[in-house]
């Protein structure tokens, strides 16, 4: 018997940001470009011993010069134009979401299960975004914004989509963010509040 999907928590993480030879690991199985094979091998999923904060930055620093495109971080008017976008997608497409955060690099939407697969409301969430930092003169006219892999995870129990909003919504503090509230983000059914 097949288990139903109750959510699905979106990743998107920002162009140049996580690259996939990424020193910590990757979701990736494969380097699509040329210019950045030699940088490192693919090793898919999470090491378990991480690199120093330095390497990492050697890392970058040395692909940041290899990439067809800036690498652009999400100041604040990135993030209030990137959530507008999310809005307006949620409001044409009648998307529940049940949590939400704009990161300074990246953003996470839990989305409850819709007849659109993931994908597709990835990729919703993805191009309105990314169309509304061009033409708010934010990003050059053809910058991807977005890495091109969606990355989602199914939540099959109450108990997932409950631990997974309280992520999500921690997330903008990890970076010394306020906290996020979105206008389209709705109170989950699942959510325990602690007492």
């Amino acid at each position: 018997m097949r288990r139903a999907i109750l959510a699905s928590h979106l990743v998107l993480h920002g162009y140049g940001h996580w690259l996939s030879n990424d020193p910590r690991g990757s979701g990736s199985t494969e380097t699509r470009n040329d210019e950045l094979k030699d940088l490192g091998e693919i090793h898919f999923g999470r090491k378990r011993v991480q690199p120093s904060r330095e390497e990492l930055r050697a890392f970058y620093r040395e692909a940041e010069t290899r990439l067809e495109f800036p690498v652009v971080w999400f100041r604040r008017r990135f993030r209030d134009a990137i959530g507008a976008a999310f809005g307006k997608v949620v409001g044409q497409k009648g998307y529940t979401v049940w949590a939400c955060a704009v990161c300074s690099n990246h953003a996470h939407l839990l989305v409850r299960t819709h007849r659109d697969r993931a994908e597709i409301v990835w990729d919703a969430f993805a191009t309105a975004s990314r169309d509304a930092l061009r033409v708010a003169g934010m990003v050059p006219e053809r910058h991807p914004v977005w890495s091109h892999r969606p990355y989602k995870v199914f939540l099959y129990l109450p108990a997932e989509v409950d631990d997974r909003v309280g992520y999500v919504e921690q997330n903008p503090m990890k970076e010394g963010l306020p906290r996020q509230t979105w206008e389209f983000v709705k109170p989950c059914p699942y959510r325990v509040m602690e007492q």
